[in-house]
């Protein structure tokens, strides 16, 4: 990936000035945490060191999750209490308490924030169109995930006051920080199309996945054979993809009278990728009968229609936005020049304009050539290591660590099929079959095991 690392980084740290204490409406009562973990411990979803060179049993299926990262030497354990905060708990929220877990001492005091109560696999939400009983296994409740000495406050964040170092809460609360990782994940863009969010469902959430789950049922109740109900997915990049796989499976299963098509603006399913691999994918929409629309760009929607630019048009009953991702609006509080999709830019550290803030995940954006991190679950989790390593490696005064992504595969479900493509450690570049089931629902056990329990696991088979 080309200039990844366009921003030149501070690589080390001099004394700072003397630091203000949060302030924490919340309570004043100031937990100590337990013992330092051990930097390579697997439960924290993070790999071993390179340089210590042991053979990997889980590989190639443990490269696919997380980079490794170094220790960052002896404790001062003689330093005052600090705050360090962490917001949202998407694969990069997720990511960083279990490193910061990992890595911080007594010294520290863990909060972490969230809207939700659960940790979500959103890569694999497309599984409760079908089947709403899904939702046992993909979401994971925060107190699975989180050490008894983590904080967890539930509400959703209204304002981030870098100046303040202070992060306000729905409720009128506001809790206070030392360090800030933020992680707040994304939503859906529109992209400014006339009627799009009014009418279109989408999918950024538990509930936003059993509302598809309804209104396909309801649907179906209205549609026969001679006049079937019409469900249209836009955008066929890999959560389209995955949506309108889903979407007939759900109609096969149901003998439902189901028309289902799958709109993209571009010529290419799965756009600017890898010609077989979009071929593959191709291939698997036909053979579920699902009408392929590429090239056409959606100009508007009202209440029963999908207006082109061409000036086509398709009547809908059942419309699926999944076109394009955007950073939360609350990012727009943090320091720097929001844009590329309201995204924060960051350096190859995750530092923002503030060095006691750190952004990652959908959130941030690396400027540079392309975009050499790319919103999808690897990418997240990758990051998250090194952020929260780099809260701690701030906080110690010692040399930041960089990052670049590496891309280690996609794995891409079309109803029951699987494909893989690319995966690193396997000489096949494209395959589909058992072996790419196994390999999609392994990483996702792996995953699981590492933020919650191999308990957790073992409920995915």
């Amino acid at each position: 990936m080309n200039n990844v690392n366009s921003l030149e980084c501070t690589t080390t740290r001099g004394t700072e000035a003397k630091r203000r204490r949060p302030r924490d409406r919340l309570g004043s009562r100031r937990e100590t945490r337990g013992d330092l973990q051990s930097a390579d411990t697997t439960a924290t979803g993070d790999t071993v060191d390179k340089s210590a060179e042991k053979p990997d049993a889980e590989a190639p299926l443990r490269s696919i999750l997380e980079p490794p990262t170094s220790d960052v030497g002896d404790v001062d354990r003689e330093q005052p209490t600090e705050t360090v905060l962490v917001l949202g708990s998407g694969y990069a929220g997720t990511g960083a308490i279990k490193r910061l877990e990992a890595r911080l001492d007594e010294n520290a005091v863990l909060t972490w924030v969230s809207n939700v109560e659960h940790h979500l696999l959103l890569h694999e939400t497309h599984r409760l169109i079908r089947n709403p009983n899904a939702r046992e296994w993909i979401t994971v409740p925060i107190e699975e995930i989180k050490q008894p000495e983590t904080r967890f406050v539930h509400g959703e964040v209204t304002n981030i006051d870098t100046a303040e170092r202070a992060v306000e809460l729905d409720d009128g609360s506001t809790i206070g920080y030392d360090y800030l990782v933020v992680a707040l994940g994304s939503r859906t863009a529109f992209f400014g199309v006339d009627g799009l969010e009014e009418y279109a469902l989408t999918l950024d959430s538990l509930d936003d996945a059993l509302a598809i789950h309804d209104a396909l049922e309801a649907a179906m109740d209205g549609a026969s054979e001679d006049d079937p109900a019409r469900v249209i997915v836009g955008g066929a990049g890999l959560a389209g993809v995955q949506c309108a796989g889903e979407i007939a499976a759900f109609r096969d299963g149901h003998g439902a009278s189901l028309e289902i098509t799958l709109v993209e603006g571009h010529a290419h399913v799965h756009p600017n990728n890898d010609p077989e691999l979009q071929g593959r994918i191709r291939k698997q929409l036909r053979e579920r009968d699902i009408e392929l629309e590429t090239g056409r760009f959606v100009r508007g929607v009202d209440e029963t229609m999908v207006h082109f630019e061409d000036e086509g048009e398709l009547e809908y009953d059942v419309l699926l936005w999944t076109g394009g991702i955007t950073a939360r609006h609350t990012v727009e509080m943090l320091p720097g020049d929001i844009e590329h999709r309201h995204r924060v830019p960051v350096s190859s550290t995750f530092e923002t304009g503030d060095d006691r803030v750190f952004t990652v995940g959908d959130s941030a954006f690396i400027p540079g050539e392309g975009d050499p991190m790319p919103p999808t679950a690897q990418a997240a989790r990758q990051a998250a290591a090194v952020a929260a390593e780099n809260v701690v490696r701030t906080m110690r005064d010692r040399p930041l660590e960089t990052w670049s992504y590496e891309d280690r595969g996609t794995l891409v479900s079309v109803g029951d099929a699987t494909i893989a493509h690319d995966v690193t450690g396997i000489p096949l570049t494209t395959f589909g079959g058992p072996a790419a089931r196994f390999l999609k629902r392994t990483v996702t056990a792996v995953w699981l095991a590492r933020v919650a329990s191999l308990t957790r696991a073992i409920r995915i088979w």
